[in-house]
């Protein structure tokens, strides 16, 4: 194959420039590291490291944290009870994906971390591996990655991809890249048609990508029975009850406000607050136990009491079933420009939705919850605030929003029908 001139001069300097940044990835970890005691460990995984030789081929998944590795749940559990010969590697950057892997899988999987974008990383990376299939999720864009499968001849399938309008802008200095490297791509599996657009805009063939709908929307909600007793063995089924879920560090005084004024209205009021990152909840526990409220945590007291508060969830992995113990939900990452969480776990858990206006990585799954009158999306805390005083104390109205976002979810479902037949004939054949 005659090699593209172009695409060797981009390769160069986009490489020359990530080795010259190398040792600044040091200092990143440390700097992750004293945030979250995790960033410390399994350095060589980042730089494809490996003590043993490589073993036998593979299907590769990556999924960079908590909400890809839910997405692509779906996808390998039918992929493992249809061909359970299948060596399967997944790889997150987070710990939290990481830890989320091990919950979902525990050692039937095998996992490491995706090293570095360097070719030197790379070439280790895929050539311990072996990997005769590659799935990555939703927006991991690495030239060096996409470029090595396609030398080694590995087929590499975007599964729910999707670019926002304000990714596809970030692009724009890296685009001649990256345009390049997704024309090695077989498929763009992407979540709707304004994705595919846009991944048609940064450089994609229109004939490589297909709407194929979000994988979300597949996601098997659990059973909330055994939740629901042993919560409300410890809090009446009639108290007043929100959660706020996913938040970030700058919205955290907001929460604080947003349940003051919640107990102002109810002052039984209880709130669960599930902070999207393990290193901000003890300081979360700290912020609310600063403002003279009762407080009890999930790794602590396990359930909260009659008197608690606040009931700070610091655990991974058990947010959908509390979203069912809540009357309403507040979805954070929208009060900042962070672009939003899943709302559509609250939805499938039978809970009533309240977000802020930043929502530009779930926009189509954002506008058709609005437009089902299954969300409400707010422009600031106030607002938000307002909204969530309206639904604790308005029944039917939750009731509307619940049944609206029990049939948008059942109706949304099929992605994962479609993706599995996309990705079956590239499957490897059984040894």
């Amino acid at each position: 194959m005659r090699k593209d001139p172009v695409e060797t001069l981009l390769r160069g300097l986009y490489s020359a420039l990530l080795y010259l940044l190398l040792p600044i990835t040091v200092y990143h970890l440390v700097w992750r590291g004293f945030r979250v005691r995790e960033y410390f460990k399994r350095w060589d995984e980042r730089y494809a490291s490996y003590p043993e030789s490589g073993r036998r081929p593979c299907v590769w998944l990556h999924a960079v944290s908590v909400g890809e590795v839910n997405a692509a749940a779906p996808v390998v559990d039918a992929l493992r009870r249809q061909r359970p010969d299948i060596r399967w590697v997944i790889t997150t950057i987070t710990p939290t994906g990481s830890q989320r892997v091990r919950a979902l899988w525990g050692e039937a999987v095998d996992h490491v971390y995706l090293p570095y974008d360097v070719p030197g990383s790379v070439g280790r990376f895929l050539e311990h591996f072996r990997p005769s299939l590659a799935l990555i999720l939703e927006t991991e864009l690495w030239p060096n990655l996409l470029f090595g499968c396609r030398d080694r001849g590995v087929p590499v399938y975007i599964l729910n991809a999707r670019l926002s309008a304000r990714s596809l802008k970030g692009y724009r200095l890296l685009r001649p890249l990256v345009g390049r490297a997704l024309r090695t791509v077989t498929c763009v599996a992407a979540q709707s048609r304004e994705d595919a657009r846009r991944f048609v805009m940064l450089g994609a063939r229109e004939q490589q990508v297909r709407a194929l709908g979000n994988l979300k929307f597949d996601i098997r909600p659990p059973d909330p029975a055994e939740m629901l007793a042993a919560f409300h063995a410890h809090v009446p089924a009639g108290r007043t009850t929100w959660i706020a879920a996913s938040t970030h560090e700058g919205e955290e005084q907001a929460v604080i406000d947003l349940h003051a004024r919640v107990l102002e209205r109810h002052p039984d009021a209880l709130l669960l607050w599930a902070p999207r990152h393990p290193e901000r909840f003890g300081k979360v526990e700290a912020a609310v136990r600063a403002q003279g409220w009762r407080v009890a945590t999930r790794s602590a007291e396990r359930w909260p009491g009659a008197d608690t508060q606040v009931f700070v969830i610091n655990t991974l992995g058990e947010l959908m079933p509390f979203f069912a113990c809540a009357q309403v939900a507040f979805v954070g990452g929208s009060l900042q420009a962070i672009g939003g969480h899943n709302l559509l776990e609250p939805a499938a858990m039978g809970t009533a939705v309240i977000t802020g206006p930043h929502l530009h990585n779930f926009a189509e799954i954002s506008r058709r919850m609005s437009e089902a009158g299954a969300l409400c999306i707010r422009g600031d805390v106030a607002q938000v605030g307002d909204e969530l005083l309206h639904l604790l104390g308005d029944a039917p109205a939750r009731r509307r929003m619940v049944e609206a976002g029990a049939e948008l979810v059942a109706n949304g479902r099929g992605a994962l029908e479609r993706t599995l037949e996309l990705i079956g004939p590239r499957l490897p054949a059984p040894e």
